[in-house]
C-alpha cells in the first residue's frame, strides 16, 4: 500500500468518526429552550458586563474564595440551574414566627437556616421555639422584567376588599428594605415601608438587595453591603464586621445587571390549536385573575427592558391561598396563608433543571399540574372548582398550554 492510499485512508476514517460524533450529538436547544441568554439589544460594553455577571453567577466558591463558614450552596447556579427552577436537593429553610411584628429570632440567624458547614464548623437547625418553612429556589430568567413593573400598577391590580366580587384580593407585600438598598425615585411608601415583589412571599424589595442578601445568607460571602458572615447560634459565632469583602462591589453591581438583563421565557408552540384552546379555558376558570399574562415595563435606562410589554403570568401580588399552603412563617405584612403570584413563564421547563420531574409550589410538594391546582385553596378555590369540572379533553388542553409555557 503506498503512501498516497495510507493517507486517503487516514483522512477517510478520521471524517468517518466526526461524522459519526456529529450523528451522536444531541441537537442545540433553540432559543425557546434556554434561559440564560440575555435580552436582545445590549451595547458591546452591556454584553461585556452581562458575560461578566453570567461568570460571577455560575462561580463555584470553595473556603479560600469566601465560601462559608456556613452556607446552603456553592454557587448561584447551583440553586438556579440554567437560571430555571430549583431542586429538592437545594431547598431553603426560613424560619421566624406566625405574626406580622417582625422576626423575632434575628439573634438566632434569622431568617435563614444554613444547614452545610466547612471542617471544623457546624451547620444550623432550626431554633426552638421557631415556625419554618421550605422554599424552592425559583425561576431567574425574566426577573428583570418583573423589577420595572411600576408601584402604581402593582397597585391598580390590587383589591384588597374585593371590590369586584370575584374572590380574588391581591395585595401588595409592604415591608421594611435595609438602608443600603436604594429605591427608585418613583416608589411608593407606607409608614416608612416599601411595596416589595421578589421571593415567594415577596419580602425583598429589588435585584439589588435579592443578590447581595443570596450571597450573604446562601453562600457565606460577605460584601460591603453585608459585611458580616451569618450568626450561627449554635456555634456562637462572633458576627464582627470583616474589614475586607470577599467579592467587590462590582462583582456584586455584574450580578444584579446579569440578572436584570436575562432574557424573559419564551413561549413554546403557541400557535398549535390545543395550546390556544387550553389558554382560553386557564382564562374562562379565573386562573388569569392572579396569574396575569401581560405586564408592562416603566422606564429603564436600559433601553432593552423600558416600557416593554410582557408576558408573566402574574401580578407579583399576594394572596390567600388557604390551609393548604398555611406554612405558619410570615415576611414582610405577608400572612401565614399568603404567596406571591408565582410567575407561570418558563414553568413548562421545569423538569429540565430538576432532574427529569416536576417539583412545584414554593416547596415543591407538586410534581404535576394536576397536584399543583389542587393545593390552590382561598382565594385559588374557585378556579379549583372549575378546572375540577371540567372534561378530561379540556384538563389535557389547559395542561399542554402550561406546558408550552
Amino acid at each position: 500500500m503506498n503512501k498516497n492510499t495510507i493517507a486517503f485512508a487516514f483522512i477517510f476514517c478520521f471524517m468517518l468518526i466526526i461524522y459519526s460524533c456529529e450523528k451522536m450529538m444531541p441537537p442545540s436547544p433553540t432559543a425557546d429552550e434556554v434561559m440564560d441568554a440575555s435580552v436582545d439589544g445590549l451595547s458591546q460594553q452591556q454584553n461585556k458586563l452581562f458575560l461578566e455577571g453570567a461568570e460571577e453567577f455560575d462561580e463555584i466558591y470553595t473556603a479560600e474564595t469566601g465560601l462559608g463558614p456556613i452556607f446552603v450552596a456553592t454557587s448561584c447556579g447551583g440553586c438556579h440551574s440554567g437560571d430555571n427552577k430549583g431542586h429538592p436537593s437545594t431547598t431553603l429553610t426560613r424560619f421566624g414566627q406566625s405574626d406580622t411584628l417582625g422576626n423575632q429570632f434575628l439573634a438566632f440567624g434569622a431568617p435563614q437556616i444554613q444547614h452545610r458547614a466547612l471542617p471544623g464548623h457546624i451547620g444550623e437547625t432550626v431554633p426552638g421555639g421557631a415556625t419554618s418553612t421550605k422554599f424552592i429556589a425559583p425561576i431567574v430568567s425574566g426577573v428583570g422584567f418583573l423589577e420595572l413593573v411600576t408601584d402604581q400598577d402593582l397597585l391598580a391590580m390590587s383589591d384588597p376588599n374585593d371590590v369586584n366580587s370575584d374572590g380574588i384580593s391581591g395585595i401588595p407585600n409592604w415591608n421594611t428594605i435595609p438602608a443600603w438598598v436604594i429605591p427608585n425615585p418613583n416608589a411608593v411608601t407606607q409608614n416608612g415601608k416599601y411595596i416589595c415583589r421578589f421571593g415567594r412571599k415577596a419580602s425583598t424589595f429589588n435585584l439589588h438587595q435579592q443578590t447581595v442578601s443570596a450571597f450573604n445568607n446562601d453562600i457565606g460571602i460577605t460584601t460591603t453591603f453585608l459585611p458580616n458572615n451569618p450568626f450561627n447560634y449554635l456555634a456562637g459565632m462572633n458576627p464582627t464586621p470583616i474589614n475586607d469583602p470577599e467579592i467587590s462591589d462590582q462583582s456584586v453591581n455584574a450580578t444584579v445587571f446579569y440578572l436584570q438583563a436575562v432574557q424573559a421565557p419564551i413561549q413554546r408552540n403557541q400557535n398549535d390549536p390545543e395550546v390556544v384552546r387550553g389558554k382560553n379555558t386557564f382564562i374562562q376558570i379565573g386562573c388569569e385573575s392572579c396569574h396575569k399574562q401581560t405586564l408592562t415595563t416603566g422606564f429603564s435606562p436600559l433601553t432593552p427592558l423600558s416600557n416593554k410589554v410582557f408576558h408573566p403570568f402574574t401580578d407579583l401580588l399576594l394572596h390567600d391561598m388557604g390551609e393548604e399552603l398555611n406554612d405558619n412563617y410570615t415576611e414582610g405584612s405577608a400572612l401565614t396563608a399568603e404567596w406571591r403570584t408565582t410567575p407561570l413563564w418558563g414553568v413548562g421547563l421545569s423538569s429540565s433543571s430538576q432532574g427529569g420531574m416536576m417539583f412545584l409550589m414554593h416547596d415543591g410538594s407538586a410534581h404535576s399540574f394536576s397536584e399543583a391546582i389542587a393545593l390552590h385553596g382561598g382565594e385559588g378555590n374557585g378556579s379549583r372548582t372549575k378546572y375540577n369540572q371540567l372534561s378530561e379533553s379540556d384538563k389535557l388542553a389547559l395542561i399542554k398550554f402550561l406546558e408550552s409555557l
